[in-house]
Formats: C-alpha cells, structure tokens, sequence
C-alpha cells in the first residue's frame, strides 16, 4: 500500500476546478515495491493484458522492437529470483524477505534481429516497463524496476534464444508493505530508508525545486 506524508492514501481527489485527478493518483500508488503476498497467484491473462496495453506505447521511430517473457509458474519465478538484486541502496535488508517475493516477472527483450541495435531504445524499455506498472496499479498489483542482473544468467536460466537481449526484468505482485511518500527541502538526503517497523520512504523533490 502507498501512503502520502499526511498519512492519506492516493484516491479520486480533486484539484480547485473540481476535476479528478485520476492519473496522478494512479502514479501515487504506483511504487517501487519490494514485498509481495507471495501466496497471491497472478493469472497469465492478467500479465498478457499488461503486456498488450504497454504495446500501445510510443516507440522509436515506431520500430516496436521488444518481445517479452513471461513468467508466472512457479518454476519460472524460482529460477529468476536468485538472480535479481534488490534495494541496493539497503544492503543489510536483505529484501525482499523470505515470503515475500513476487509472484511473476516480466522480462523485456529487445529481438535482434527486429534492431540490433539496444542502445538506442533504452527510453523504449522505460516507457513499456513504466506503463505495465501503471496498469498493474489499476488492477490493484505492483511491481518493480529491476535492473540489477546478468542478462548472460538470466537468457542462460530461461533458454532464451541468442537473438534476445533482456533489457530489463519487471516483477509483478500483490503488494504487501508500506511506502511512504515525502517530501524533502534542498540539500535533504534522497536516499530511500525503512523504519524499525519496515515501513518504506521514498524522499521525492518539492515541486518548486525542480521547475526552471
């Protein structure tokens, strides 16, 4: 579950002009989790419709180069867990913690043979893993950024074909933890921290601070 700093969860608010504000809301709720109620089990249909509406982002020059793997058997996720880093900014939490892992994973592969050439979509991969994440908030999941593995263990693990290049692993949950979002003045510490009771906080920078 994400929380703001006043203890509120996002929700269908309002702005002054009595407009909904929706999408901000969805963005709110839609962290980086790294615990999960591992015994909630997601649907392969469920993760093929995350895929299928990230198809619809905008892509470079229009090439649409990605295939995606996914894995929602437990024999899959076992074999891709172990080889994920988590949280490295908290080393001594060890997350997620035992029981807590995700129920499946999302991996974005560029094909080759489509473009060889991944350099040039690595904004691509952010705005597909941005919008499963998003849409997975809608339906009330979540899930994680994961960039921290061996693309060699990993196609290595999964028998992937030499023509795939993984570009960046998405985990999909059920959320079971507290994040917190708060604000932090200029020269305050960004670094995410969890409290004695493994709440988790996310610093983000004042508005008035990032516009030009």
């Amino acid at each position: 579950m994400a929380y703001l700093k006043n203890g509120t969860t996002p929700r269908h608010a309002e702005d002054d002009r009595g407009e909904r504000r929706v999408f901000k809301d969805l963005v709110k709720k839609s962290r980086s989790f790294r615990g999960y109620d591992s015994t909630y089990q997601i649907s392969r249909q469920e993760l093929e419709d995350l895929v299928d509406t990230a198809r619809y982002a905008p892509s470079s020059v229009n090439r649409q180069p990605f295939q995606y793997y996914i894995a929602c058997e437990k024999e899959d996720v076992d074999r891709i867990q172990p080889l994920t880093g988590w949280a490295r900014a908290l080393p001594e939490a060890k997350l997620p913690h035992p029981g807590k892992e995700p129920s499946a994973f999302i991996l974005i592969c560029q094909n080759l043979d489509w473009d060889p050439d991944e350099t040039r979509y690595v904004r691509d991969v952010g705005i597909v893993a941005q919008t499963m994440l998003l849409a997975a908030a809608e339906k009330g999941l979540g899930g994680i950024m994961i960039g921290n593995y061996s693309p060699a263990r990993v196609s290595e693990a999964l028998n992937l074909p030499e023509n795939l290049s993984v570009m960046l692993i998405v985990a999909v949950g059920k959320p079971d933890e507290t994040v917190v979002l708060t604000e932090v003045s200029p020269g305050e510490s960004l670094k995410y921290y969890r409290d004695e009771e493994d709440v988790h906080y996310v610093p983000k920078r004042r508005l008035e601070d990032i516009l030009l």
